[in-house]
């Protein structure tokens, strides 16, 4: 006796019926009849795009311990709905062990500091590898991702330490390179104040010369009883009182000492030096 029996299938699904043990057809989306209790429900499969995540801890090139997750995207193929129901019992733990696989025959040959460049290289092998072997079994494989490589902790210190190292090297070297500047540039502005100042003072120098020449001629002109040497005599006395005036108008000046006589000029001469020296 056959007792109908309706059920409902949900958008993007398929259900497997089968009749006496015996895969008989798939059911749609929507209100479906089966003919009870020959007619059974066997399974569910989904076209929604899933996603399984695995982790593959292995060792580099260099000895180095690394975790990977891998993250897989797969779809049930609808024209081969069939071989996905029933060609595997376990489509997760299949997909799994390829990505060991390939993760493990991939992973040895790069040293760490490669591993993180070839990621991309890395996806495109595990896709490569799952794509060729899942589509037989109704199931298409629609990217793969390599989500994070995780040393460990004690590695990626390390790591942290020679990067550190290495950006306080350049760091030192660049301050050491500004202060290099630093020194140059003040040393040469030394040298030009320097040259600048016996310029200066070579003209002062060549200004006093001319003015005194100039002053003895013009007195001499003037006064003719005046000899040179009387001359001389009036004009180092002036400069010295210039002298004995700049340095008792000096901020730190403290004490002058002045001549209580009148001396002639090489004594005058000896006051000018002794006034030129206190200042």
């Amino acid at each position: 006796m056959c007792i109908p029996c309706p059920y409902c299938v949900s958008t993007a699904e398929v259900a497997v019926v089968e009749r006496l043990g015996k895969f008989h057809h798939l059911a749609g989306p929507g209100l479906n009849c089966l003919c009870c209790p020959v007619d059974v429900v066997a399974g569910k499969l989904t076209y929604r795009v899933q996603q399984l995540d695995v982790r593959v801890e292995t060792k580099t090139l260099d000895n180095v311990f690394i975790t990977a997750t891998v993250s897989v995207q797969y779809q049930v193929l609808k024209e081969k709905a069939y071989e996905a129901y029933y060609a595997l019992s376990n489509p997760n733990q299949q997909i799994t062990a390829h990505i060991y696989d390939v993760m493990r025959s991939e992973l040895p040959t790069l040293e760490l500091d490669a591993v993180f460049e070839a990621k991309e290289d890395l996806a495109l092998a595990v896709k490569n590898a799952l794509s060729e072997t899942m589509q037989r079994f109704g199931y298409q494989i629609l990217q793969a991702l390599i989500t994070d490589l995780d040393p460990d902790n004690r590695v990626k210190q390390a790591m942290n330490e020679i990067n550190s190292s290495k950006r306080l090297k350049e760091a030192v070297a660049e301050q050491a390179e500004g202060a290099k500047i630093l020194v140059v540039k003040a040393a040469e502005a030394e040298a030009e104040s320097k040259y600048l100042s016996g310029v200066g003072v070579a003209k002062q120098r060549k200004a006093i010369v001319d003015g005194l020449r100039t002053s003895i001629v013009d007195f001499s002109e003037g006064i003719e009883a005046a000899s040179t040497k009387d001359v001389m005599d009036l004009l180092l006395l002036s400069q010295y009182f210039d002298c004995i005036r700049d340095v008792g108008s000096a901020g730190h000046c403290r004490t002058s000492f002045v001549p209580t006589s009148v001396t002639p000029s090489d004594t005058t001469r000896s006051a000018l030096l002794q006034a030129g020296f206190f200042k």
